[in-house]
């Protein structure tokens, strides 16, 4: 049995909280932080982003595909290559209000221990 697909055919109606920490889940992973500080500097192909971000062309072809789904990247076929850039105008000003915030708080995310909803115990 294979893994189940990362994207909906048709978008599901929610509540625009959930919505909201889609977004960030969509952000959740350094590597495609890493991806969209590359293509700010201006669009690339797959091969090139491979090459920076230094990991395999499977897993970066994933970080891609989920950028892609999630509405941060815009992706082009030219000729035999795919090249991808940064599809929302507000994707810089996300970043930067990241940074911003680990600015702000001294870098005390880094003590932060992400807990899956589930696992919180009522008090």
């Amino acid at each position: 049995m294979g893994r189940p697909a990362i994207v909906e055919i048709e978008p599901k109606p929610l509540p625009d909280d959930e919505l909201v920490a889609r977004i960030f889940r969509g952000l959740g992973d350094a590597t495609r932080i890493r991806i969209l500080r590359l293509l700010l500097e201006g669009p690339s192909t797959q091969k090139e982003i491979v090459e920076r971000v230094g990991l395999s062309q499977g897993r970066v072809s994933q970080h891609l595909s989920c950028l892609v789904w999630c509405g941060f990247l815009h992706r082009e076929r030219r000729g035999r290559s795919v090249e991808y850039s940064i599809a929302n105008a507000r994707v810089p000003a996300l970043l930067d209000l990241g940074v911003g915030f680990l600015e702000s708080t001294h870098g005390d995310i880094g003590s932060c221990r992400i807990v899956a909803d589930d696992s919180i115990e009522a008090k």
